[in-house]
């Protein structure tokens, strides 16, 4: 492991604020996960990446993110068909305004990229991380 991500590590990592009343549909979201979901899943679950811990379903603020890395302030969401709406883009706009607003860095994947090309996706959130945690 590299020495800057070693220090970076020790640091404590803060989680963020969340609504409490979200901890028992998030619980329902991890068990009821889409098939993008689970196929990334499988790539960011048990440090896989940069030893990194990721979170699944994960309630920030009013919201419930489908992955979270608190080491690298960094949320993935897995985007299906109800996001490229009208509602459904301008919903994501201000969640990830929020979301910025914790400092928190949004990637989004459409299911069908994940589906489809998970060797890509990994790659570009390997990168991401790997930036965030060299960027003061």
């Amino acid at each position: 492991m590299p020495r800057f991500l070693k220090e970076y590590l020790k640091k404590s990592v803060v989680m963020q604020p969340y609504n409490k009343y979200l901890k028992l549909p998030s619980r329902d979201l991890r068990n009821n996960m889409t098939d993008a979901e689970q196929l990334l899943w499988r790539k960011l679950r048990r440090k896989q990446i940069l030893g990194l811990q990721f979170y699944r379903q994960k309630p920030i603020l009013k919201f419930i993110v489908d992955f979270y890395c608190p080491a690298a302030n960094l949320v993935i969401e897995c985007d299906g068909r109800q996001h490229y709406t009208a509602e459904g883009l301008e919903a994501d706009r201000a969640r990830d305004q929020a979301l910025a607003q914790l400092g928190l860095n949004v990637l989004r994947f459409d299911n069908r990229q994940i589906l489809t090309e998970i060797d890509g996706v990994v790659e570009m959130i390997y990168c991401v991380v790997n930036l965030r945690l060299e960027s003061p």
